[in-house]
């Protein structure tokens, strides 16, 4: 009987990331970072959530926005779904900084 190597592809792998290298120039991802951070006025959003270091903390605007922008134009329309892709899908990961939102708080 042949003595084959075992096939690994369904196990989880812990590589190094650097986030900043996965999203290309030119892509829409790098697009949307760049608007969403550098183009949009969101201090209504930042003045909604002062906290000052009493309550819970809150997800970032720019993150958020960011997020429901790039599940909507992937077709992702349920929270869940993009929460999920949040946590498996490497641009997912790098357009929301690696902070991974509960589907409650992008619903």
């Amino acid at each position: 009987m042949a003595n084959y190597k075992p096939d690994l592809s369904c196990q989880n792998k812990f590589i190094p990331i650097n986030f900043a290298k996965q999203i290309l120039p030119g892509t829409f991802e790098c697009a949307l970072c760049y608007i969403v951070e550098n183009k949009l006025d969101l201090t209504r959003f930042e003045a909604w959530y002062y906290n000052d270091k009493i309550s819970a903390a809150a997800y970032p605007a720019t993150v958020m926005f960011k997020v429901i922008l790039h599940g909507y134009t992937y077709g992702f329309i349920r929270s869940r779904r993009i929460a999920i892709a949040c946590e498996t899908n490497i641009l997912f990961m790098n357009v929301t900084r690696d902070i991974q939102p509960h589907y409650t708080s992008i619903a």
